[in-house]
């Protein structure tokens, strides 16, 4: 750790995800292909597709980002957890994943972004979901007022 509480890792970056919460909830996990390296999260205004591919050559046809099927692993409950006591209805939290299957949360953001390819291929829609919620919020509101 560095003087400025800063841990510095030194890992493979292999295994990336992104779990997604409405809510307070887990919605989806995205795992995401480094093995070309990594520099984008999934969101459609981030893509870059083959903007940057050379003449003739086609990009590759594996999916950079897709939801993972059935993804439920006990860290679920430790982020909603965290989100709960942070009173935090809207994240995504980013974490990598060791060769010991060691986890290392790295990023939570209080909004997330959402890769329509992913979702088609999935059948799941975060902004689905975040709609709901915004309606049933918005509910309350007229309810209220």
């Amino acid at each position: 750790m560095t003087h400025n509480h800063v841990m510095i890792l030194d890992i493979p970056i292999s295994n990336l995800s992104l779990d997604d919460f409405v809510g307070g909830k887990f919605v989806y996990a995205v795992q995401v292909d480094t093995s070309e390296g990594f520099e984008l999260w999934p969101a459609d205004a981030c893509r870059i597709d083959d903007l940057f591919c050379p003449v003739g050559e086609q990009p590759e046809e594996k999916p950079k980002f897709q939801i993972v099927d059935g993804f439920d692993d006990p860290i679920i409950a430790k982020y909603e957890e965290f989100l709960r006591r942070n009173d935090i209805a809207v994240a995504g939290i980013e974490f990598i994943r060791n060769a010991a299957g060691e986890i290392f949360t790295y990023d939570v953001n209080t909004n997330t972004n959402y890769n329509s390819d992913a979702e088609a291929a999935a059948g799941k829609y975060g902004m689905l979901e975040l709609a709901k919620l915004l309606g049933q919020e918005l509910k309350k509101t007229v309810a209220v007022g």
